[in-house]
């Protein structure tokens, strides 16, 4: 090709960039003789040198690493054809020192660039070869203790503080010089030995952090005896690091403490009533347990017998007892209060309500808010930026205004003295807890009230919104079918029609039979032997009792069996004009008709309101929410439920896309939504919307899948609760914030006009450190509101 001949002008023509890794190595070439090759694993971040002989290493792999990291951080654009992956510089020739008629060879293998001098074939056999570490600078990370050791580390650390102030005191008033200088070594020791093991762990995996920058600051405070400014440099900064290991250890306790005691055993029965202890991960669905009083329910399941109350505090955040009796759920992980119950597995216990609660808390904490994400990108440029200033200014008060460098009088304090000061009060430990501190803290509060926030995104989020979307089916009402009344023509058999529908239904699993059997076992009715079963799709069931048939199902399937006397279903003929008489069902009522031989009745069903929900609707709107409730029901139901809660607006008979189509209107006109749901149906428009808040007890996969809000056991008042955590919680974010860039500005002003000493920067510091962190906690510590004030 073409190319090729002018290989040599390529490289030379990119080592023009200000930054070119290759003139950079050249140079480093030039300058070590005893330097024959360098090779940049770029990918997985590793240098090595090549020596001829045994070289003496006085910092040559050092100044190679600063070389290359140098070219790493400039700006893409400046970036060298290396840097950039290019090709063509492989198997070239570039000179290293044309007078001398050198030059430098370059190979590329895989990810790996090595440069060396161009020598006789021979010389690289005789090469020995040294890796070079390739240190990084990192954002200070928040810890999440993960386990109950790391709990406690805070009080360590409290009292390693306390150590290094009282030797720090007992140095400032000693007399002595020496024994002045053995207190604060003691008080060095004890300030620093947190932030050496931090400095150590992390110079495993060659990255720096602030840890590091406070012991280099406390470090260069004793070799130029300013002890006393070291001194209180380390107590600060090991108390707040203490108190806020405290904040995340009591944020970690709250929810901690909501699966800490969960069950691990469960007392099985088998086909003969005899007890068997069982471990709670081989329970299967259908498997029967007994429950004992004071006992927590192992896994969810639904009473078979028996009667009893549920303390379910620790999911949702209610301490009112929960009646339970026969053909209700319990949740795994609630306390079973005085009854003596059997029940039946419904899902194994990694699928429960529990586990769920515990997925999702875990996935919330690594999960970083927009702003913290902001936080985090600004944070490594920061780190450098402040230690090129510290750099620069201290040159610029030594060369440029004539300030000792080191030595510091009483009237005059020295370049380097200052260089730390600035160090100090521009490191961003403040910035870096304003956000995440927050966000754990709310995320605790609202886990112990059962509103799971699936990370930080959410959290902030939830306070922009506007218009609040509601399904109608299983948000503002329970979701489940009850049974409202049973009705026979004529009057008086209501009985005989509950148990015939009981008997009918019991193997069913869908909605309106669920309902029905669940009425059927509370009120006790007996089952009916029937048989020859066949069910109807879209229509209904039919057996045979003493060879007579019946029916249960739609209205418009009985009047068209009526109206076919010939139909193999004999004896529905005679309903057809009972049928015609009947009055129609009231809005918001579904019905299920039975027909059997001298016999005609039907079930009437609802799904009821919850109570809270027309509180909340209200609250909504006191707060300057708009509400809309997105449904693919009846219209006739929608506008009674319109009426019965006051809604705004109501947007009935709706398929997923039209759901979808309408929460988009309302993004392209501005307005931020919240979408509330549960359904499979409700996945779209939960992702569609800026939040999607999902119902967690019987919220289908689909729909937990999309929610970044989850209002556990369904209770649709905790949105609001949800709503005013994310306001005050935005509301915090932003004082830190103000906080902890206003302190830094502040005293880098005065630490770059030289009128701040090293002892107030460092409380100054500090202290905006210790005011973060207790300002997060005032949001772990806030009490649920009993009314929603108007804004």
């Amino acid at each position: 090709m073409s190319a090729r001949p002018n290989q040599s002008d390529h490289c030379a023509a990119a080592a023009g960039k200000p930054h070119c890794l290759l003139r950079s190595v050249a140079a480093a070439l030039t300058s070590e003789p005893g330097l024959e090759a360098v090779a940049i694993d770029q990918h997985e971040k590793k240098i090595a040198v090549a020596t001829f002989g045994q070289v003496k290493d006085t910092g040559l792999r050092q100044r190679i690493a600063d070389t290359v990291r140098q070219a790493q951080e400039a700006p893409e654009q400046d970036h060298c054809c290396l840097l950039q992956g290019c090709a063509d510089c492989s198997g070239c020739a570039y000179p290293l020192d044309p007078e001398a008629g050198r030059r430098l060879t370059i190979k590329q293998e895989n990810h790996v660039m090595t440069i060396a001098r161009v020598t006789c074939p021979t010389a690289p056999r005789f090469w020995q070869w040294r890796e070079v570490p390739w240190p990084k600078i990192v954002p200070r990370e928040v810890e999440i203790p993960e386990d109950e050791a790391h709990l406690d580390e805070w009080k360590a650390q409290l009292v390693a503080a306390a150590l290094c102030g009282v030797f720090g005191l007992a140095g400032y008033f000693s007399g002595e010089r020496p024994l002045a200088v053995a207190a604060f070594v003691l008080a060095y020791v004890a300030g620093g030995w947190s932030a050496a093991e931090e400095v150590w762990e992390r110079w495993q995996h060659r990255t720096l952090d602030v840890h590091f920058l406070m012991l280099a600051v406390a470090a260069g405070s004793a070799s130029i005896g300013a002890w006393e400014e070291g001194t209180t440099l380390l107590f600060l900064f090991s108390l707040s690091g203490a108190l806020e290991h405290y904040a995340m250890g009591r944020t970690q306790r709250e929810i901690r403490s909501l699966f800490r005691t969960a069950p691990k055993v469960a007392t099985s029965l088998d086909e003969r009533g005899q007890e068997l202890e069982v471990p709670v991960e081989r329970l299967r669905p259908g498997q029967r347990l007994l429950v004992k009083p004071g006992a927590q329910f192992p896994v969810d399941s639904e009473i078979v017998k028996g009667k009893t109350a549920s303390d379910e505090s620790n999911l949702t955040g209610e301490a009112i007892p929960v009646e339970k009796g026969v053909g209700d759920t319990v949740l795994a992980g609630t306390l079973n209060l005085w009854g003596v119950v059997e029940v039946v597995v419904l899902r194994p216990v990694q699928e429960s309500a529990l586990e769920k609660i515990i997925r999702l808390i875990r996935e919330a904490q690594h999960l970083k808010a927009p702003s913290q994400r902001f936080t985090d990108r600004f944070g490594t440029g920061y780190t450098y930026a402040i230690l090129s200033l510290s750099v620069v200014m201290f040159f610029v008060w030594w060369l440029g205004l004539g300030l000792a460098p080191f030595h510091s009088t009483p009237t005059a304090r020295s370049a380097f003295y200052r260089a730390m000061t600035l160090l100090v009060v521009a490191s961003p430990c403040a910035l870096v807890l304003s956000i995440p501190s927050a966000v754990l803290a709310a995320i605790a509060w609202g886990a112990r009230r059962g509103i799971l926030f699936r990370g930080g995104a959410a959290v902030e989020k939830l306070a922009e919104v506007d218009v609040v979307a509601l399904d109608k089916t299983g948000t503002l009402t329970t979701g489940e079918l009850q049974v409202e009344r049973l009705e026979s023509f004529p009057p008086g058999r209501e009985r005989d029609v509950g148990e015939l529908a009981f008997s009918l239904e019991r193997l069913s699993t869908h909605p309106l039979a669920r309902a029905i059997t669940r009425h059927g076992k509370q009120q006790g009715l007996r089952v009916i032997e029937l048989d020859h079963f066949e069910s109807v799709t879209g229509l209904g069931i039919q057996a045979r009792r003493d060879g007579q048939a019946v029916v249960l199902g739609r209205r418009e399937w009985l009047e068209q069996l009526a109206a076919s006397p010939s139909a193999a279903v004999p004896g529905v003929a005679a309903h057809a004009a009972a049928l015609a008489a009947a009055p129609p069902t009231e809005a918001g009522f579904s019905e299920v008709w039975l027909a059997a031989d001298h016999l005609l009745g039907r079930v009437l069903l609802r799904d009821a309101v919850r109570p809270e929900s027309r509180q909340v609707i209200e609250d909504l709107r006191r707060l300057g929410l708009h509400t809309v409730v997105l449904t693919g029901d009846r219209r006739t139901a929608a506008e009674a439920l319109q009426k019965v809660l006051q809604l705004d607006d109501v947007r009935a008979e709706l398929k997923p896309e039209q759901k979808v189509a309408a929460i988009h209107a309302f993004s392209q006109t501005g307005h931020r939504v919240a979408m509330v749901g549960d359904g499979v149906n409700d996945a779209p428009s939960l992702a569609a919307a800026h939040v999607a808040v999902g119902m967690g007890a019987r919220g289908s996969d689909a729909a937990l899948e999309q929610a970044e809000v989850v209002l556990m056991h369904d209770r649709i008042e905790n949105f609001l609760a949800a709503f005013r955590l994310s306001q005050r919680a935005r509301a915090v974010i932003r004082q830190n914030l103000v906080v902890s860039l206003g302190t830094v500005l502040v005293l880098v002003s005065f630490a770059v006009a030289g009128a701040i000493p090293l002892t107030a920067g460092v409380v100054g510091h500090e202290g905006s450190t210790v005011i973060v962190v207790m300002n997060s906690l005032r949001l772990l510590f806030a009490r649920a509101p009993r009314a929603v004030q108007t804004v």
